[in-house]
């Protein structure tokens, strides 16, 4: 049986329809949603193409939407649900913001800076660390990816 329950899954979807949202604009499929005492505080979908954005990636846009809505950009309490392990850059973004923990889809290898490629938060160097898990919904996370890239080459 699952260690997840049934709300971690519920935002964990709506965080893989903002993946969906990402890829039919010709992102690369990820999404994220920012959640606090069941309320959903922030969306957001790979977007750094369309936007001319770099820094638009679905962790990013999220934390803006959830800042904007709350007019704070700290965020203590809340939960982040990401399709994709973060990138260095989000993690950055999610330590500053003071999320409390983050539940990922599918682990990055290449770029990964949880677990993959580096695990940040256990340089000693940061002010604030977070909690965070991986796996749910990895299967349907990674076949969205590789659709996705299979349908560009």
């Amino acid at each position: 049986m699952s260690d997840w329950d049934t709300q971690d899954e519920h935002w964990m979807q709506l965080a893989l329809e903002q993946a969906r949202r990402a890829a039919a604009q010709g992102e690369v499929p990820v999404g994220a949603v920012i959640v606090r005492e069941g309320l959903l505080l922030g969306v957001g979908s790979n977007s750094p193409l369309h936007r001319h954005d770099a820094s638009a990636h679905a962790e990013i846009m999220a934390l803006r939407d959830a800042g904007s809505r709350l007019g704070n950009y700290r965020l203590s309490g809340a939960r982040i649900y990401v399709t994709l392990e973060p990138c260095t850059m989000c993690v950055g973004a999610l330590i500053h913001a003071r999320i409390a923990d983050l539940v990922y889809a599918a682990e990055e290898p290449r770029a990964g800076s949880l677990v993959s490629a580096r695990a940040l938060l256990d340089s000693g160097y940061y002010n604030h660390r977070f909690s965070f898990r991986g796996g749910l919904l990895a299967t349907e996370s990674r076949d969205l990816l590789q659709s996705f890239f299979r349908q560009r080459r």
